[in-house]
């Protein structure tokens, strides 16, 4: 009697508050990306003695902001289920914009905010399409995609724009507080993008039209406005990550980009964002592009061929899109 009465008070026993904290930690999007960043950099740390020194950490770092930047937009454009495939293009066209203005003579100040704007009335266009027109929109940024590259050439005739002034270059090299201005232009995007889709409405009707359109419509949510909004700030962070690599770069470049979008939707979904919509973080996008980052970085130190990287990329991707679908069911 007294075996069963224990064995009863041992089975009812209440969870540890440590299995609860892990329990809910688990059903977050951002655990298991965060798990496969930790299992990637201690694999690249214990294959290669250069990989944690300072100066390689801080240039994974930089190198990663770019693909970052243009990530924080496509996310706001995965989680209501559309996709955004012009930003590698815009990135280009604004890069070279600001750069062929600041040669031609205009003010710094002015040239960037015109390269901003560029990207921002692209996103609007991708926007007034698929938000009022209902076209889908991977076949909208596919043909906005060509025609931004296209602007991009015809302005510069097909060469890059040099002969930059040298303030320009404290965007893409400069150190604030001993920190690459990149990274802190990286840092404040994510801040930015955190609050928006955490702390205001407009970041829980983006959420919501993800997750089902048609009843966010029916619950007073007026959808086309909000992804007009969203194809907006993913023009714009395409902009800002084309303005920062000109800079790094010191010059326009037409072909700047190519391959970029493909780079951040692997971000998106490397960091949990479901890529049908409706659920993810952007801190998950955040993990997500260090993974991609400290895995290029780590297979170059390693001296492993660019065809095998590829390989190696498109599996770990595939991989994250089976979890993220095993989830979902």
């Amino acid at each position: 009697m007294m075996n069963n009465l224990t064995d009863t008070a041992v089975q009812g026993q209440a969870p540890s508050p440590l299995a609860g904290r892990l329990g809910k930690w688990r059903k977050s999007p951002v655990f298991y990306p965060l798990v496969g960043f930790i299992v990637i950099f201690v694999a690249m740390s214990l294959a290669n003695d250069n990989f944690l020194t300072t100066s390689n950490l801080s240039n994974v770092l930089r190198q990663v902001s770019i693909i970052a930047i243009i990530a924080v937009g496509m996310t706001c454009a995965i989680l209501t289920g559309g996709i955004d495939l012009s930003v590698g293009p815009v990135m280009a066209l604004s890069g070279t914009l600001s750069a062929g203005l600041m040669v031609a003579g205009f003010p710094l100040e002015l040239a960037v905010l015109a390269g901003l704007a560029v990207g921002a009335l692209f996103g609007a266009g991708n926007g007034v399409f698929v938000a009022y027109a209902r076209m889908p929109p991977i076949i909208v940024t596919l043909a906005t995609m060509g025609i931004a590259r296209g602007l991009a050439l015809v302005y510069t005739g097909g060469y890059p724009i040099s002969g930059l002034p040298e303030g320009f270059a404290f965007l893409g090299r400069g150190e604030l507080l001993g920190v690459q201005v990149p990274i802190l232009v990286m840092a404040v995007m994510y801040t930015l993008a955190f609050v928006l889709l955490n702390k205001t409405p407009i970041g829980r009707y983006i959420y919501a039209i993800g997750g089902n359109e048609e009843a966010a419509r029916l619950s007073g949510v007026r959808v086309s406005r909000y992804k007009l909004l969203v194809y907006i700030l993913s023009g714009l962070t395409a902009a800002v990550a084309g303005i920062v690599l000109s800079s790094r770069l010191m010059s326009g470049q037409p072909n700047a980009g190519v391959g970029f979008e493909l780079d951040a939707i692997a971000a998106v979904v490397l960091g949990g964002t479901a890529i049908a919509g409706g659920r993810g973080a952007i801190i998950g996008t955040l993990v997500g592009a260090m993974m991609l980052g400290v895995l290029n970085n780590g297979l170059n130190l390693m001296g492993i061929s660019p065809y095998i990287q590829n390989i190696i990329k498109g599996a770990i991707i595939l991989l994250a899109i089976y979890i993220s679908r095993s989830r979902d069911r």
